[in-house]
């Protein structure tokens, strides 16, 4: 099992990028992952080049990272009350169904609560159309909410390994 967290914040070291790898290592942890199967693609490194005529090695190993996962966490500060333009750049050049058989759970960061849906209404389509399972709800987390991150991903992770964990079972039967 592979877990690859997918960041779509602009800036290196973002809390964007803390709260996704956290939540990454909850539902990890409750799937019994090893240490050694998480990946991070942080598109604050080869973003400036998602756009680029030219095939670039970052973005190459990105996008084959992106469609190795067994389960990829997708996660993206809250920008005009979506997702960034960056990640979707990158998950545009996937081709059609290149996450079928991947669990994909999304999660936006935001500073206020009324973005709040945006994970269901706009990060999640996204990631079905790419063929992805992606159990509900996504996770919005709050700026507010990162002091107590631990238990907020405490009672999403609980929600949703289950349904990770049946999809990942149901990839390995077939």
């Amino acid at each position: 099992m592979s877990i690859v967290t997918l960041v779509g914040n602009p800036r290196p070291g973002s809390r964007t990028l803390a709260v996704a790898t956290s939540a990454a290592q909850a539902v990890g942890g409750r799937l019994g992952a090893s240490s050694g199967a998480y990946e991070v693609v942080d598109l604050s490194g080869p973003g400036p080049h998602l756009l680029s005529p030219d095939k670039h090695p970052d973005v190459g190993a990105a996008l084959e990272l992106v469609t190795g996962a067994s389960v990829l966490v997708v996660a993206s500060p809250t920008y005009k009350g979506t997702y960034t333009g960056l990640l979707k750049s990158l998950l545009d050049r996937l081709p059609p169904d290149a996450l079928a058989g991947k669990a994909a759970l999304p999660l936006l960061v935001m500073g206020d609560h009324k973005h709040s849906l945006a994970v269901e209404v706009h990060l999640r389509p996204l990631l079905v159309e790419l063929g992805a399972f992606v159990p509900t709800p996504g996770l919005a987390v709050l700026e507010s909410q990162i002091p107590q991150l631990e238990e907020v991903l405490a009672g999403w992770a609980d929600r949703v390994a289950p349904q990770v964990a049946a999809v990942l079972k149901e990839g390995a039967l077939s």
